[in-house]
């Protein structure tokens, strides 16, 4: 499905007063923060990481599909269980909500800053450009040790989990584990761009996990007006200005038009 014909009008939103005005608000912003989590990729089908243990994977836990002991101790079970969630991803597209940022974000270069904990690389698939994307990209590789002059990930033999011919080093999913640290120039952006902006969207994301819930924090003691947009009560409802209990695909084209 062409990606324009997922940008339909939102017409039950688009003549709403109180959406006018946050309109208003953000073609005045000198920048805008936006922050993304599950919700706005589970209105394209993408099943969350535990929703996508089903079947077979069910009788793993996270912690043995998502961290570096778990792999060290079945290689091939996590690599084959990332290559399962991949081919998840692959069935679904972007969906309006990622239309309409991507297009706003071209229309005002420079102007939107857009944070992810998503893995899904839905948002660049949309054009949005640049993501920067906190829990990484599961659509990508990186090595597991650090890379030896040996390591190109053009030439390795294996593949689940290609090894690097020379040092025997593993490719592992591009996403972060538990127990990792938040890749630190993309976490950095983030959060210098909280402080900067005057208008914060915060878009399906329960606001537990942490630090990426904290950029609401840091923009709201910063004086800008954060918005909550999420089917649901979240943790940072205390901190946002107004919440907006719709899913972002409906409401982001009406906003972002």
């Amino acid at each position: 499905m062409p990606l324009d014909s997922l940008h339909a009008p939102a017409d039950p939103y688009s003549t709403d007063p109180d959406i006018a005005s946050l309109r208003r608000r953000l073609q005045a912003a000198r920048h805008v923060l936006v922050l993304t989590g599950a919700g706005a990729s589970a209105e394209s089908g993408v099943p969350t990481f535990r929703d996508a243990q089903t079947g077979y994977w069910a009788q793993f836990s996270p912690e043995e599909m998502a961290s570096e002991a778990g792999f060290l101790a079945h290689p091939q079970r996590v690599w084959d269980w990332y290559q399962y969630r991949r081919d998840l991803i692959r069935q679904v597209q972007p969906n309006a909500g990622h239309v309409a940022l991507a297009q706003w974000q071209g229309r005002n270069p420079g102007r939107m800053t857009l944070v992810t904990q998503n893995v899904d690389g839905l948002h660049q698939r949309a054009g949005s450009a640049p993501v920067l994307c906190l829990h990484g990209n599961l659509m990508e590789n990186r090595w597991l040790l650090p890379p030896k002059p040996c390591c190109d990930a053009r030439f390795t033999e294996g593949d689940a989990p290609p090894q690097c011919p020379g040092c025997g080093n593993y490719l592992r999913p591009g996403v972060v584990w538990f127990g990792e640290a938040l890749p630190h120039a993309e976490l950095q952006q983030a959060q210098d761009a909280a402080k900067a902006c005057d208008l914060m969207l915060v878009i399906g994301t329960s606001g537990h996990v942490y630090p990426a819930a904290g950029l609401a924090h840091i923009a709201a003691r910063g004086g800008a007006h954060v918005v909550v947009i999420n089917p649901e009560p979240t943790v940072l409802d205390s901190v946002a200005d107004q919440c907006w209990r719709l899913p972002s695909a409906q409401i982001l084209p009406a906003l972002l038009a």
